[in-house]
């Protein structure tokens, strides 16, 4: 089906209708796809990495990253 096929079909659809398809249509431009978070996700995984390795961040244990969440929470 091309796209003039699915704009005509779309078009006889009641108003309620065509309203919750724009607002299907419009949320999958917002989602971004698989690729693309794993691509995000790579790049974050590799700036963490190149933090650690040029010393730029404190590693803190397991342990301590719970004392200090529940330091927080209290």
């Amino acid at each position: 089906m091309n796209s003039t096929a699915i704009e005509q079909s779309a078009l006889g659809l009641s108003k309620p209708e065509r309203a919750h398809l724009v607002h299907l249509l419009l949320d999958s431009l917002d989602t971004p796809s698989e690729s693309d978070m794993q691509d995000v996700w790579l790049s974050e995984a590799k700036r963490r990495a190149d933090e650690i390795d040029a010393g730029k961040v404190n590693l803190v244990s397991s342990d301590q990253l719970e004392r200090q969440v529940q330091a927080i929470l209290k």
